[in-house]
């Protein structure tokens, strides 16, 4: 049976949050290891996950580290599509009601148009988008467009982020924020950065909205570090890198830790 849901993500995150739980967002990259793995997979984390980043392949992936850019390089050379993308996406979204956030760099979104890019993930049924080479101050047409298909654009904020932008970049958000744990691309790390924490708290009195720490939450240990300052995790390169070893089981056996470590259960 197909499950159709349109998501206000701000609103459905915001009760999660509000009902004391943490929240965990795996990321995949679009179409691996094979298109039809892809929407298995999706919906196999969709049991685990309060929703799913999904990477649209790029050539120049500048925010994103080794593990990633060798996902969306094998990726392209199959010949995936941002059409293609969304399609899969669409896909796995009549199996699953677990909301899809897709993370693009800005040139597919120009390349597509920006009123037929936003039509076709709102037909798709995508929730949220993070463009994270776009600067604030250029992202107004954008997000004009998105609102149009109740599409939230989700805006990061880094370690060297003043306060005020902080304050400004979190106003603007929709959906949630991501708090970017560290300086640098994407990759596994070992410890958690402290000044993690000092985002968060320079997020939190700006915004109702969830505060989702990214970049290197790479274990459940790490994600428990993560979620004593923020409202959840987002788990990149330790999903992407099983899946680029074609060990998908692993890949929910680590998503579903990750949850049950967050968001523990009372002893009975």
């Amino acid at each position: 049976m197909s499950i159709e849901v349109k998501f206000d993500l701000g609103a459905h995150l915001r009760q999660k949050v509000q009902d004391g739980r943490k929240l965990v967002v795996p990321y995949l990259t679009c179409g691996l290891p094979t298109p039809q793995d892809f929407i298995d997979l999706y919906v196999s984390l969709g049991e685990h996950a309060d929703a799913i980043e999904v990477g649209i392949p790029f050539s120049d992936p500048v925010m994103d580290g080794p593990v990633i850019q060798e996902a969306s390089v094998r990726a392209l050379e199959t010949g995936i599509t941002v059409d293609g993308c969304l399609g899969l996406i669409k896909q796995a979204l009549k199996r699953t009601s677990t909301p899809a956030v897709v993370m693009s760099y800005y040139n597919p979104i120009h390349s597509a148009g920006l009123e037929a890019f936003a039509l076709k993930a709102a037909t798709a049924g995508v929730s949220g988008l993070i463009v994270p080479d776009l600067p604030y101050e250029e992202c107004g047409e954008l997000d004009r467009v998105l609102k149009d298909h109740e599409l939230a654009l989700i805006q990061m904020v880094a370690p060297t982020t003043p306060g005020e932008r902080a304050s400004m970049l979190a106003a603007a958000s929709r959906g949630f924020i991501y708090a970017v744990s560290r300086m640098g691309v994407t990759g596994l790390q070992n410890s958690l950065a402290s000044v993690a924490a000092e985002v968060v708290d320079r997020i939190k009195p700006h915004t109702d909205l969830p505060v989702l720490v990214g970049v290197g939450i790479s274990s459940p240990e790490l994600a428990t570090e993560a979620c004593r300052v923020a409202d959840g995790v987002i788990v990149g390169t330790a999903v992407v890198k099983r899946v680029l070893e074609d060990n998908l089981p692993s890949v929910v056996s680590l998503v579903q830790a990750i949850k049950e470590a967050v968001n523990p259960q009372p002893d009975s």
